[in-house]
């Protein structure tokens, strides 16, 4: 088809001219790229799917490769149509001196394409919503090798073998990215009629995409992916569910995904934008989904946003906080202590937005764990325990439920004094309890005393 094609060209010097070089160092900076340029990693590469859920016989009737310059308005939709079916050729990437000249000839036209969408000069037809989804399918949608969605990053351990892999085919992608991210946010797309080709099995396919060990194409697919969740409101509920799907699965079946951190950011934007009362879809999503998230071995790897979903739930339903408490003391991570220290800095994080009543609820079962972190022989746990009381807030909250919180920290206390090792836990342990002696010096007598009896 493109040797047919370029006959009827005069051929252009393989340099490409400045307006080409301008398109491509604005793509370089668009926001579906890492801005990065890396070596290809491994040698097997993803498998195309050749058929797509879309109908192959788009006819456009107008040579593809005219300009849109060249063309009067009239007939601007009918090259866009032509030029995208022109972009289903797909080609085999691994080699980079197969098919050099088509190769150039598709970049060049998914570059006029990405131009006259930001343009937004026209209205999309359904022909041309068609054509495009149909391109994104055949150039995006294909099958992951089995080394694909294997989590090797372990919190506490240090692989060698932890390089992603990257497709050769990136910076055609990248280019397909960017046209279908502008594609969806233009203006010029009526919701009403993409979202029959955008539709439930498109955005499975774009999901199943996150398996992408490419932190360049998964960044890519977030940005999309939100976009999508912003402008079909009618598929929300569907996006949510699947998700929760996608990542239930990981916890509880699998333990691989190479998306779990990029899925749950978008679910933290998400959450942000739930009306309140929350409903109770969402709180059975924080119980069932985002809680067990803090089991696997690999949580080190999406932590952060795991974080931040939990305490944008907490801080839109503060009566949530002791839930969310009793779910983490449940998954606490007891012998392995780096992980540890990130659930003690979730803790402060929740601690903060909590309220007195829902702090009351769960003090008990919280501080007897947070006096055996304090007991840790790891220094870098019992630090973390011990400055919780740097934090005014949680000093505030302790004070006020002090006759209950120092009898159950003092042996801990104590213990570090008379045995811990690390002179920064003994130096912290001791600005602890003169804290609580200033606080209440009758109580911390009264604890000292009893301590000496036990």
């Amino acid at each position: 088809m493109f040797k047919q094609l370029l006959s009827k060209f005069p051929r252009k010097s393989s340099k490409p001219d400045s307006a080409e070089l301008a398109r491509s160092d604005r793509l370089s900076s668009s926001q579906c790229s890492n801005g990065s340029t890396t070596s290809f990693a491994k040698s097997n590469v993803p498998k195309r799917t050749s058929s797509a859920v879309f109908p192959t016989n788009v006819v456009a009737g107008v040579e593809p490769l005219v300009p849109f310059k060249d063309v009067q308005n009239a007939e601007k939709m009918n090259l866009f149509i032509s030029k995208v079916s022109l972009c289903c050729v797909t080609f085999d990437f691994s080699s980079p001196t197969k098919n050099t000249l088509e190769k150039d000839v598709k970049k060049q036209t998914l570059l006029e394409l990405v131009d006259f969408v930001t343009s937004g000069s026209l209205r999309f037809s359904e022909p041309a919503i068609l054509a495009m989804c149909r391109m994104c399918a055949v150039n995006l949608f294909r099958v992951f090798p089995p080394s694909y969605g294997s989590n090797k990053t372990i919190v506490g351990e240090n692989e060698d073998n932890d390089e992603p892999m990257f497709d050769p085919a990136w910076p055609h992608l990248q280019i397909v990215y960017d046209l279908f991210l502008r594609f969806v946010t233009s203006t010029c797309l009526d919701t009403k009629l993409a979202k029959k080709y955008i539709d439930h099995s498109f955005i499975l396919r774009l999901l199943d995409l996150f398996e992408s060990e490419d932190p360049r194409e998964r960044d890519c697919l977030k940005t999309i992916l939100h976009r999508v969740y912003g402008k079909f409101t009618v598929h929300r509920p569907f996006i949510r569910k699947s998700i929760s799907n996608i990542v239930y699965r990981f916890v509880f079946e699998t333990e691989k995904h190479n998306g779990i951190a990029e899925l749950l950011e978008i679910f933290g934007s998400i959450i942000s934008g739930f009306a309140l009362p929350l409903k109770e879809e969402h709180k059975m999503f924080l119980w069932r989904v985002l809680i067990p998230l803090h089991k696997p071995k690999s949580v080190g790897i999406y932590f952060q946003q795991l974080s931040y979903c939990v305490t944008q739930f907490i801080e839109k339903e503060p009566k949530l906080a002791s839930m969310v408490l009793k779910g983490i003391l449940k998954y606490w991570p007891i012998t392995n202590s780096q992980k540890e220290v990130m659930f003690l800095g979730e803790l402060e994080e929740i601690l903060e937005a909590i309220n007195f009543v829902e702090f009351q609820k769960i003090m008990v079962p919280l501080f007897c764990r947070i006096g055996c972190c304090i007991n840790s022989l790891h220094f870098q746990v019992a630090e973390r325990a011990l400055l919780l009381w740097n934090n005014d807030q949680i000093v505030n909250l302790i004070a006020h439920n002090r006759h209950v919180i120092l009898p159950i920290i003092f042996p801990a206390l104590e213990k570090n004094v008379n045995d811990h090792w690390n002179q920064s836990v003994l130096s912290l342990t001791l600005n602890v309890k003169k804290m609580f002696s200033e606080m209440d010096d009758a109580l911390y007598l009264s604890c000292l005393d009893q301590f000496k009896d036990e």
